[in-house]
């Protein structure tokens, strides 16, 4: 495409990708024709050099936080990545999450047989099955019902720390050991 068109390659700097032509990395900005400008974030875990951009009420963030879950980790640690999403929940509740794919009913499938009686997350389920069953997108979402409904941004409440317990078949601390339970439960998870 680069030989073809006039593009400019943005990108990680913690990465090698062909053709990068301005690497960035967290504190710099990006200026793009019909968008806000965008800061960047770095966010660490599903690759070890993996970035956001946020701006203008929009978060896109890769493979770093989906609908209803989150990247594997291919690269970074589980701490790594728990910091990324912690990062990423604390940005305003109405910010426009733009993820990379669309997981969202298999992503809320597990997040129910995390949390079987979330009243909300049930609603989300309903309303995410509705509209793929329309053909329509469930992207992008908010991130006030992601830290609502999403069990990888909510490792620090109780009752997700137990229900990584009861999977793992032993005690697991709110926080990083339960988003680690919970990473490789949906690693495994075939539902």
């Amino acid at each position: 495409m680069c030989a073809r068109y006039p593009l400019t390659v943005y990108g990680p700097a913690g990465e090698h990708i062909p053709h990068l032509m301005q690497a960035l990395c967290e504190g710099d900005t990006v200026s793009l024709p019909g968008l806000p400008a965008l800061s960047v974030l770095d966010v660490p875990g599903h690759t070890a050099g993996h970035i956001a951009y946020y701006g203008g009420g929009l978060l896109l963030c890769g493979d770093t936080l989906f609908t209803g879950g989150c990247g594997r980790l291919f690269e970074g640690t589980a701490a790594q990545m728990y910091a990324s999403l912690q990062k990423l929940a604390a940005l305003p509740a109405d910010t426009r999450v733009y993820c990379a794919h669309e997981y969202t009913l298999g992503n809320l499938r597990f997040a129910l047989a995390v949390e079987p009686d979330n009243r909300t997350l049930q609603s989300h389920y309903q309303t995410t099955e509705d509209l793929r069953r329309r053909g329509l997108p469930t992207v992008p979402t908010a991130l006030g019902l992601e830290r609502d409904t999403n069990p990888f941004l909510r490792c620090h409440l109780p009752a997700i720390a137990a229900a990584a317990s009861r999977h793992a078949g032993q005690p697991r601390q709110p926080g990083v050991e339960t988003f680690a339970t919970l990473r490789g439960w949906k690693d495994h998870w075939n539902g």
